[in-house]
């Protein structure tokens, strides 16, 4: 499918690939290039799905800068990760 750039550098992304891909009105797209020049876009996840983990659990002991440091990486490791297509 072809997308043509504006002047503003926006691309209208067609409606098929937004449905399939789950593309909504306020979505976040991650756009990367390959080293061999292509172009790879994720769409990043959104909605209340985002806010899970956020409240501390009244139980649980608070954590250190180095643990949140540390689980940020791993989820920025894990985020990363090609998906197995």
């Amino acid at each position: 499918m072809l997308a043509t750039v504006t002047d503003k550098g926006q691309v209208t992304v067609p409606k098929e690939i937004r449905d399939r891909a789950g593309i909504a009105p306020g979505s976040k797209l991650d756009f990367q290039i390959q080293d061999d020049g292509s172009l790879h876009v994720r769409v990043l996840a959104r909605g209340a799905r985002n806010l899970f983990g956020l409240l501390q659990e009244p139980a649980r002991p608070p954590l250190s800068i180095e643990e949140m440091d540390a689980g940020i990486a791993e989820a920025a490791r894990t985020r990363n990760l090609p998906s197995s297509a």
